[in-house]
Formats: structure tokens, C-alpha cells, sequence
């Protein structure tokens, strides 16, 4: 049976954790040459880092134009001429209005429908809705994410979700010799990684870094307001601190295998990547113990329920600066890594293309 995938999300933006999920889906599904595959995009989609790293087919791709794409990015594509049925898998919250489509969605959290207001999120929680409500399958990346989805939900039919937890990348390994020059000494530093926006408590590791007097290493998340520096200022002094965009896995694989610890107090979480990642580093995690990363981080005694810095601070120096505490937290962190693979995340996807094609 033929499977389109919709690559719209490479348009949306040229990195973040749904590129990485979308590129790892489609890179394996790349190599089965029995596999009828068409591909959809639009002539921007290289400006995303992770589709410019994927060498596509012209036979298998069809490039649309980029005119009106702010507008098109929520229309569902017809797909004319496809006169069997096929799979259509979008990367965001699109479906085939073909009336042959098996419409497949994934849903990665509900940070819009919780944590958003205005005309933006009104315009994505009815795209979202509706692609949903008319999929004929739906994936979930946890089942924090599942359960949030029959909450909004409650009348889906419960039978035709089924949770595929996201993966990570072979490139996190443990590695003390790091070739990233970053001028903080091992362990001399705690590591944030991702967006600054509310609900993921940046300040939490700000404040953090000044209790505990060490250096903050913050990862990713695009370039930091003049609110944010002010504030980071208020904290650390200007040599305290070290903020780094668009790194390559190798990169951060370093800076994970170094730290003293990622530090990740988000309120709320689809699936949390960089736990996995920092895990697989040999970097032990510590998190606020919401729904999703209770779920994937494993056995620890680095999660907190309450943002104070003071008692998170205890919690790190209590379980940290101990080598044999640290040792044995960096090494049940690498056990339950080994969980998360993004071969497993497509083998478990493809089982659901396999099944609709007997």
C-alpha cells in the first residue's frame, strides 16, 4: 500500500524535537526499497537542519510552492489522482481529504491547549482537533500524552490510539575527553537544554546555578531576549554562564558527558528528549516530577515536587558530589536509556503501516 508522508513540519521550523522525530521516521523508511513512498513538501523545507540531511528521491517527492504557505500550512492536501487506498501520515497535524486516505496523526503533547491564549491557539487547537477527530489512527509519544488526549477528548475511541514513545540518537554516548572547548572544568557546570518559554521554569535553573555557585550552560531555545539576559545577570556573573544554538549531536554529547547534571524543571512534557539524551550520556537528570518524565526518566532520587532552589540544590549536592551516589545514578540512567531507541520508535510505526496493508 502507498504511504505519503507530509513533511509540513520541515517548513514550520528549521529545528526542535518534532524535525527530530519526523527525520528519524523517515530516514528508515527511506531505506525499504519495497516500500511504495510518496513525499510531500514545500520548496523551503531544506532550510530545516535535519531534512537538509536527508538525500530524497525527485521520483518519490513532490515539491509545492511556498506561495501562501502561511495559509496552506492548515489545509489538508487532496492528493488527486491516488484512486486506491493509501496511508497518509502528516508531520503536523494535517489530513488527506482523499476520500481513499487512512489517515494516521501523531500527538506529541497539549502545550497549546494548557499553556497558550489568543488567535494562535485557537487557529492550532482547531487544526489539531480536527485532524484527530478524523484520523483514522492516532499516535501518541507517551502515555502522559494519551492520557491527556482522552481528556480533551474523552469520546475517542480508545482502540485506535496506540503510544510509540519517541527515541534518541545513537550519537549520546558517554565521553569525559570532550573535544568542545567550553572553558568550565568537568562537573563545574549544570546544562539546560531547550525553549525558555513559562512553563519550562528556566529561572528555576538560573537560580539554581547562584545556589549552588557553579556555571549554567544553556542549550538551544533561539537567542535570548534582553529580559532574559537581565535576568540571568540579576543571578550569575557574565562569566558564569555560556549559551550555545544549533549544535550537532557530537557537540552536545559533550557538553551532556560533562556537566554536573541537566537541570529540567519544565511543568509539563509530551515526552522530554533531552532526559533521554542526557542519560545516555552518563549525565544524571534532575526534573520536576511531572506526568511524562515520571514516566520515561526511570528509578531516581533527582526528581523534586516543590521550585525551590534551595532544596534543589540539596537534592544535587546530596546526590551528586557523593562519587558513589553519582556513579550509581549515571549508571541506572544508562539502564533505562537503553529503553528509547528510535529503531524501536520505527519498528512500532511500521507494524501499524504493515498491519493496514493486509
Amino acid at each position: 500500500m502507498k504511504i505519503v508522508y507530509d513533511n509540513i513540519i520541515f517548513s514550520l521550523q528549521k529545528s526542535g524535537g518534532i524535525s527530530v522525530v519526523w527525520y528519524e521516521l523517515l530516514k528508515r523508511l527511506l531505506k525499504e526499497r519495497n516500500k511504495d513512498l510518496q513525499i510531500i513538501e514545500y520548496q523551503n523545507a531544506n532550510q530545516n537542519i535535519f531534512r537538509s540531511k536527508l538525500d530524497l528521491d525527485f521520483k518519490k517527492r513532490k515539491t509545492l510552492s511556498d506561495y501562501l504557505l502561511l495559509i496552506n500550512r492548515y489545509l489538508n492536501p487532496r492528493l488527486k489522482g491516488i484512486n486506491d487506498p493509501f496511508i497518509f501520515h502528516s508531520s503536523y497535524y494535517r489530513i488527506s481529504t482523499n476520500k481513499n486516505a487512512i489517515n494516521i496523526t501523531t500527538v506529541h503533547d497539549f502545550i497549546y491547549e494548557k499553556f497558550r491564549s489568543g488567535i494562535k491557539k485557537e487557529i492550532h487547537c482547531y487544526q489539531k482537533k480536527h485532524a484527530i477527530l478524523n484520523s483514522d489512527f492516532i499516535i501518541c509519544v507517551s502515555e502522559n500524552t494519551k492520557n491527556d488526549l482522552l481528556t480533551y477528548y474523552p469520546k475517542i475511541n480508545s482502540q485506535k490510539i496506540f503510544v510509540i514513545h519517541n527515541g534518541v540518537s545513537e550519537d549520546y554516548c558517554i565521553n569525559s575527553k570532550s573535544n568542545f572547548k567550553i572553558d568550565f572544568e568537568p562537573q563545574k557546570y549544570i546544562i539546560y537544554v531547550g525553549v525558555r518559554d513559562e512553563y519550562k521554569r528556566f529561572d528555576i535553573a538560573v537560580e539554581t546555578a547562584k545556589q549552588l555557585k557553579t556555571n549554567l550552560i544553556i542549550v538551544g531555545g533561539g537567542k535570548l531576549s534582553k529580559g532574559e539576559i537581565n535576568y540571568i545577570n540579576l543571578h550569575l556573573a557574565k562569566n558564569q554562564y555560556k549559551i550555545f544554538t544549533n549544535l550537532s549531536n557530537s557537540n552536545l554529547n559533550d557538553l551532556y558527558s560533562n556537566a554536573l547534571c541537566l537541570i529540567y524543571p519544565s511543568t509539563y512534557e509530551g515526552f522530554g528528549i533531552p532526559v533521554i539524551e542526557a542519560q545516555r550520556a552518563g549525565c544524571p537528570v534532575i526534573a520536576y516530577n511531572n506526568g511524562a518524565i515520571k514516566e520515561i526518566i526511570g528509578e531516581t532520587a533527582l526528581l523534586f515536587n516543590i521550585f525551590n532552589t534551595t532544596e534543589i540544590a540539596k537534592i544535587i549536592t546530596d546526590n551528586l558530589f557523593d562519587s558513589t551516589l553519582r556513579n550509581r545514578i549515571i549508571s541506572a540512567g544508562l539502564t533505562n536509556s537503553k529503553k528509547y531507541s528510535w529503531e524501536i520508535t520505527y519498528e512500532k510505526t511500521r507494524k501499524i503501516y504493515d498491519s493496514l496493508s493486509k
